[in-house]
């Protein structure tokens, strides 16, 4: 079964625009584990919009699951990630203006700055992805670099979904062929849903991760976050 990670960035921008703790990040992340989700993703950015850095240490505290924090690999970051230590990083190649993440990295432009940052964060027991396009020289490029997982830039396929599934998946579901091929481990994230996203497991031969926020936090107000998490959980059965 995919597992579902669940994106707490949204929650952590309500409970900033008023400058307290409600809701209470932590308790929404045990509560995400208590309704059936098997990980925790945060993005803190460098304004701290979303998830700040002092929020990282009480949450790998609270996570039972697998706590995964993603974000651009500056010293500040990484320096934050190496002291915390999560199950899992994946890093995204984000402007710091950026609203949200739109694409993916150039592992063959950018091969001596990942390999040096990637050795690092694995020398210090942390799996490392990278928020990738379908592309398959630069899936065969994070492989090189040592990547242990690739994360798929979804926003593409979800845009184009609705329209025409078949070809929407086609690039993602022909280089994940490679990337299995390279032993690398595949996630995916960026604008998958309820109606796109049991399309996209069906149709890529391995789909070990998923990481959901915005969409998955918009259905929980209409929805409720436990019936909202089991549903999404259903897709992926």
């Amino acid at each position: 079964m995919t597992r579902l990670s669940v994106n707490l960035n949204k929650i952590a921008l309500l409970r900033n625009s008023r400058g307290s703790n409600y809701p209470d990040l932590i308790q929404v992340a045990k509560d995400c584990e208590r309704f059936g989700a098997q990980g925790i993703t945060v993005h803190p950015r460098q304004d701290e919009r979303h998830c700040k850095f002092a929020d990282l240490p009480l949450l790998k505290e609270a996570c039972t699951t697998e706590f995964n924090i993603e974000g651009f690999p500056d010293k500040h970051f990484l320096d934050a990630v190496i002291k915390v230590k999560p199950h899992q990083c994946t890093l995204v190649p984000d402007d710091p203006n950026q609203l949200t993440s739109d694409h993916g990295w150039d592992t063959i432009a950018r091969k001596e700055f990942l390999t040096e940052i990637i050795s690092e964060l694995k020398k210090n027991g942390i799996r490392v992805s990278l928020f990738i396009d379908a592309d398959t020289k630069l899936i065969e490029g994070a492989a090189k670099v040592g990547a242990d997982r690739i994360e798929y830039y979804t926003g593409p396929y979800a845009k184009n979904f609705p329209a025409n599934p078949e070809a929407a998946v086609k690039e993602i579901k022909e280089s994940c062929a490679v990337a299995v091929h390279a032993g690398l481990g595949i996630n995916a994230g960026h604008d998958l849903n309820l109606e796109n996203l049991k399309y996209l497991k069906d149709n890529l031969a391995q789909l070990d991760e998923v990481s959901i926020g915005h969409a998955l936090i918009c259905d929980s107000i209409y929805l409720g976050l436990e019936n909202t998490i089991r549903l999404y959980l259903n897709k992926l059965a």
